[in-house]
């Protein structure tokens, strides 16, 4: 699913999850990444996410992809590339895969060292995951 880079407008990043969907945005400039939602997985998610994209005026979006540490793809990962196939039909932005592994793990670390209560890490863990997804993909597009 590789598509051109746009160098303008937001980068909308994708967390899939079985039950939830961390979602995360850049700044206009593509400079920042910021935990922005989560949204239930079902149905009904990828039509939520295409109404974000609409609302925030995102021109791209990445999806994690999980990989295991071997490099082989799981169950998992067929979801995560059939939710980008949805969303690029959904929306007609471009979609990009991207590696995710140890984004939860570097994203629970960092709301540990913020100091984060254990309720507060439960619930934004998969749209800070979602941002560190999206800031590697900043970085990498520098």
């Amino acid at each position: 699913m590789p598509s051109p880079r746009s160098e303008r407008g937001r980068v909308l990043a994708v967390d899939p999850g079985s039950v939830r969907i961390g979602l995360a945005l850049s700044d206009p400039l593509r400079i920042v990444a910021q935990p922005f939602a989560v949204v239930p997985a079902g149905p009904d998610a990828v039509d939520e996410i295409a109404r974000i994209v609409t609302e925030r005026e995102v021109a791209e979006i990445v999806v994690g992809l999980p990989i295991g540490l071997d490099g082989s793809e799981g169950s998992g990962a067929v979801a995560a590339r059939e939710l980008a196939k949805a969303l690029e039909e959904g929306t007609g932005r471009p979609v990009h895969l991207v590696d995710e592994r140890f984004t939860t793990r570097t994203a629970e670390q960092a709301m540990i060292e913020g100091g984060a209560r254990r309720r507060i890490r439960r619930a934004r863990r998969d749209q800070v995951a979602a941002s560190v997804i999206l800031q590697q993909f900043l970085e990498s597009s520098r």
